[in-house]
């Protein structure tokens, strides 16, 4: 079958499955079995496919219409401008996340001014910064690509995730600007201290389960997407780990959700400059806050 019919036929299929856009999904998977971008597609309508193609293609389709996201078909999600590799071992990174490295790089903006054209070799006192939670490595990988002169650590409990995040490090020559740690959260990492402490932990409480989508459900990592039964019991854990690993006027900053947008401020309750950034569609998103001194 031509290229275009194929394309066609398989958008039709997906929205009679019901996948949420059907257009983009059959889109990328047919880039993704031909290896080619979204010009090549609507330049050449015209192009026979092979049998390996087309069936590949099939294949692709029929996991998408049983709910498997297409990133882990694929296994690549762009984050940051960044080429990532994903599997079902890690959330699949969400351009909301995009607004907790804005955050970081609001709180390092001055110090960037002043210091990122300095040699390394002469920087004092360099900025510390752990990534808790690093999942696919996208926060901590996005951070590496902007604050070059910066210390950058990230953790995780799973040692699959941590190997993935090191692929990705590897992948976009970042390997030496990273350390890697395997802890729960931040135990064992508590000096010296850090100027940055970030995190997307699990915010997802059981209670809301029925209202997430069924292939995050499904397929995500439950323990990157539910943190128990109120959504808090990580950031639970974890604030009071970043006030220990903290310097005095460190800052926190975390992925929330307007679910527990009360209850985050409250974990940080009696921490200085306590805020809440919405996303674009006004969500609260982002929770940030700074050790007393």
């Amino acid at each position: 079958m031509q290229l275009g019919k194929s394309l066609k036929a398989a958008i039709q299929s997906l929205a009679t499955a019901q996948v949420p856009s059907p257009r983009m999904n059959a889109e990328l998977l047919l880039m993704f079995v031909l290896g080619c971008d979204r010009a090549y597609l609507y330049g050449h309508p015209e192009k026979e496919l092979t049998a390996d193609q087309a069936l590949g293609y099939q294949q692709a389709l029929a996991q998408r219409a049983s709910g498997i996201p297409a990133q882990y078909i694929t296994g690549h999600q762009e984050f940051w401008g960044m080429d990532l590799l994903v599997s079902p071992a890690v959330l699949i990174p969400r351009p909301e996340t995009e607004h907790v490295v804005e955050r970081v790089l609001e709180l390092l903006a001055d110090w960037r001014g002043k210091h990122d054209r300095v040699p390394l070799e002469f920087k004092e006192n360099r900025p510390r910064v752990v990534d808790v939670g690093t999942g696919s490595g996208c926060i901590a990988l996005a951070l590496a690509k902007e604050l070059l002169q910066v210390e950058i650590h990230a953790t995780d409990v799973s040692a699959e995730a941590l190997q993935i995040a090191k692929t990705n490090a590897h992948r976009l020559k970042l390997e030496d600007r990273l350390a890697f740690h395997q802890t729960d959260l931040l135990i064992g990492l508590a000096t010296p201290g850090f100027d940055i402490v970030v995190s997307n932990p699990p915010y997802v409480g059981l209670a809301e389960e029925d209202q997430v989508q069924l292939e995050v459900r499904k397929f995500e990592p439950r323990s990157a997407v539910f943190a128990g039964e109120s959504g808090l019991e990580v950031i639970n854990r974890l604030v009071p780990q970043a006030y220990e690993a903290l310097k005095p006027g460190g800052w926190l900053v975390m992925e929330i959700s307007g679910t527990i947008v009360e209850g985050a401020q409250k974990a940080v309750a009696g921490w200085n400059q306590v805020q809440v950034l919405p996303d674009l569609q006004s969500i609260p998103r982002v929770v940030s806050a700074q050790r007393p001194s």
